[in-house]
């Protein structure tokens, strides 16, 4: 979950930074040098991503803090309880079969 998490802010951030490549690629004429709104949209524009890329980063970086806190809890409840876990795959493969065999 966390890998598809990883890879969705990823995309996110990969459209993000092509937008903005774009409209700073409408934005750079030489021409538009001398306007000071210009120069300060462009200043906002890296800042802004810059932004979104420690942003990204950062989520990344806390779902993969969640998906492993996940997986040691889930790893504690089985060496904790292995007959529930034990039994609880038993009947979920149960029904699992049950349902295929009436196919």
């Amino acid at each position: 979950m966390a890998h598809s998490a990883s890879e969705t802010l990823s995309s996110t951030q990969h459209e993000l930074e092509k937008l903005v490549t774009d409209l700073r690629g409408l934005i750079s004429s030489r021409d538009l040098d001398s306007v000071p709104e210009i120069r300060a949209l462009r200043q906002r524009l890296d800042d802004g991503m810059q932004a979104v890329r420690e942003s990204t980063v950062r989520a990344a970086q806390e779902a993969a803090r969640q998906a492993k806190d996940a997986a040691q809890a889930a790893d504690r409840y089985a060496h904790d309880e292995p007959w529930r876990v034990a039994g609880a795959a038993l009947a979920v493969g149960a029904v699992v079969g049950f349902l295929l065999s009436r196919r």
